[in-house]
């Protein structure tokens, strides 16, 4: 009978605790997880199933990698906040998979995504042809966003968190030195104030960073 009671006790409490620690984690979609958020879900669900048939070993010790994995997640969420970067290295940045109609063969071989998968998503967003996309972006998550040729130009970031978005200059044809120039000449002097920026209809649109320390 103790053995029952001590399996409801700790059902019951890892499931609250639980629930706790994935509401401190942030809120994002399942189908926006990031690769480190996959592991860090697949290990706590690990532990959890650890703790549920260990039912000799005190909670304490059951729950504490639970604990260390959430340290870990808050640890690299703040990191990744503060610096672009380092968040591309972990979640991945997006990959152009069409432009104007065409597909990026070596873009797909290199993100191990195959034709079937573009054509399935494609299908799911009820688009017909290849012909009729203007930009399809693979994102981190796996997910294809599609831009069409016949709806409003794709804005895309100059500048996030102070870092000059490269790729995104490519597409408006455009280089670093066009892009400092000109905002020197709005008053942005420095790249890192900048929190965000795009270009858009021959304008500048910009948001200061407003907890970076002058």
């Amino acid at each position: 009978m103790e053995v029952y009671l001590e399996l409801l006790f700790r059902t019951v409490f890892l499931y609250i605790f639980i629930l706790i620690v994935f509401r401190l984690m942030g809120k994002r979609e399942v189908g926006e997880l990031s690769i480190m958020d996959l592991v860090i879900f697949v290990l706590i669900a690990e532990c959890v199933a650890f703790a549920l048939e260990g039912i000799d070993k005190p909670i304490f010790e059951s729950i504490l990698p639970i604990i260390i994995l959430f340290a870990i997640q808050y640890l690299n969420s703040l990191i990744t906040l503060k610096n672009k970067r380092i968040r591309d290295v972990i979640d991945g940045d997006p990959s152009i998979i069409v432009r104007d109609g065409v597909i990026n063969q070596e873009e797909m071989k290199k993100q191990r995504y195959n034709l079937d998968d573009l054509f399935q998503q494609m299908r799911e967003e009820r688009i017909p042809s290849i012909q009729n996309i203007a930009y399809a972006f693979l994102e981190p998550s796996g997910k294809l966003s599609i831009f069409l040729k016949n709806e409003d130009p794709l804005i895309l970031p100059l500048v996030v968190d102070g870092f000059i978005v490269d790729k995104h200059l490519e597409l408006i044809q455009q280089d670093r030195d066009w892009l400092i120039q000109n905002l020197s000449r709005e008053g942005y002097g420095n790249i890192k104030d900048i929190f965000y920026c795009c270009y858009e209809n021959n304008e500048f649109h910009v948001q200061l960073n407003s907890t970076r320390k002058n």
